[in-house]
């Protein structure tokens, strides 16, 4: 019977053995086989690339791992995931494995922090030169491409500006010139992108984030083509980047209501925009929600949704009335991380420094006295947030 995506995601997998509606947590190293000979033709079809449901060593993950990667292939209508410990393990799986000394790569200005990280200090010392590119500008992206680009990284919206790009004119550039690309899609999830079907190489998505829902599980999905399949499974077979069982039993767990919450998360955010638009000391708000702009357009353009976290400018001559306004918030956490089932806000570093955290933006401009707060709107009753929020407001001078 043919489903939707919304009814697969409650019904991807039982444990028929134990008659329960959950899958069973397989904690394994050792892989037992009964002969030689079947150690040696299951070995065989993993090298195929055909089904299977158990790998035959602990280092390339579990029947539970397995579990989840189907899952997660079916949402982003990949040819095979891959799953890391961490979210980042992701990109840093996708760079080490394809990239190598005398490549370039080019990467959207706005990426997360620690993808910036890599890309600019760690790369370089494997002679691998990264060059950032203005994520408004595909004028820019093209001037920049030479004969030793090998990847284009978006990712889109970025973190903390969410600007939007036009997809798919990036990924007929990049074929055009035989260059492998690859998109962060936390944001969207596939439920609302799948990247893939535009024609990226690779995307990746934070299962820390709204996969897991809860904020308890840590991990990565990159969802890839038969073109770049064989060097990801090579360098992800050596390098022992895989997830943990019990995290990625917390993951299906979560992914079971993905559909819901992020429904949940968009409405509650549309509501607290609504409010926050009326804000005199809120000089702009950094999500796809305004008919007509360059941002709305792409969102349009791509996505069938929208989720909870997006970012306000605040005007205030005074940097400490603005971290005063965060502190003072009684509903939003003050954390790292976001996609969980609570508000979070923190105020962001945007202007480049020294500091190797720094988040520094190349392309984005600060007006005078201009600070940006990254806000994720969680599950709350929307009207409590809002109260909230219009309490601390006071503290902005």
């Amino acid at each position: 019977m043919k489903k939707s995506i919304n009814t697969f995601l409650k019904h991807p997998t039982k444990d028929n053995i134990n008659r329960s509606a959950n899958p069973p947590v397989a904690r394994a190293s050792t892989i037992l086989f009964q002969t030689m000979q079947e150690m040696h033709k299951h070995e065989a079809k993993i090298k195929q690339h055909k089904k299977i449901s158990y790998y035959n060593y602990g280092r390339y993950g579990s029947t539970t791992t397995i579990e989840l990667e189907n899952i997660l292939k079916e949402l982003e209508k990949a040819y095979h995931v891959f799953l890391t410990g961490t979210g980042f393990g992701g990109i840093a799986l996708a760079l080490m494995s394809l990239c190598r000394p005398g490549d370039e790569i080019l990467v959207s200005d706005n990426v997360y922090g620690p993808t910036k990280e890599i890309s600019e200090k760690l790369l370089k010392e494997f002679n691998i030169n990264a060059k950032f590119y203005d994520p408004n500008s595909l004028d820019d992206l093209k001037r920049k491409v030479t004969k030793k680009t090998k990847m284009i990284l978006v990712e889109n919206p970025g973190s903390n500006t969410f600007e939007f790009q036009d997809l798919s004119k990036i990924v007929s550039l990049a074929k055009n010139n035989k260059i492998l690309t690859l998109l962060d899609n936390t944001w969207g999830t596939p439920l609302y992108l799948k990247p893939l079907e535009l024609g990226f190489d690779m995307s990746f998505s934070s299962a820390t984030k709204y996969f897991s829902g809860h904020s308890d599980a840590m991990g990565g999905s990159l969802a890839v083509n038969k073109k770049v399949f064989n060097k990801i499974m090579f360098f992800y077979k050596l390098s022992g980047y895989r997830m943990s069982a019990d995290e990625a039993y917390l993951i299906i767990r979560g992914l079971r209501t993905l559909d819901t919450r992020l429904k949940q998360h968009y409405q509650n955010t549309k509501i607290v925009i609504n409010f926050l638009k009326k804000q005199k000391k809120i000089l702009e708000i950094l999500y796809p929600h305004e008919p007509g702009s360059k941002n709305y357009k792409l969102w349009k353009k791509y996505y069938t949704g929208a989720t909870g976290l997006f970012s306000v400018v605040i005007k205030s001559k005074k940097k400490s009335s603005v971290v005063k306004f965060v502190n003072s918030l009684e509903l939003f956490g003050i954390g790292y991380s976001w996609g969980g089932f609570e508000s979070l806000a923190i105020l962001q570093e945007l202007k480049a420094s020294k500091d190797e955290y720094s988040q520094g933006r190349r392309f984005f401009k600060y007006g005078k006295n201009e600070h940006i707060v990254r806000l994720h709107i969680g599950l709350e009753d929307p009207n409590d947030l809002i109260n909230d929020l219009n309490k601390s407001l006071r503290y902005i001078k």
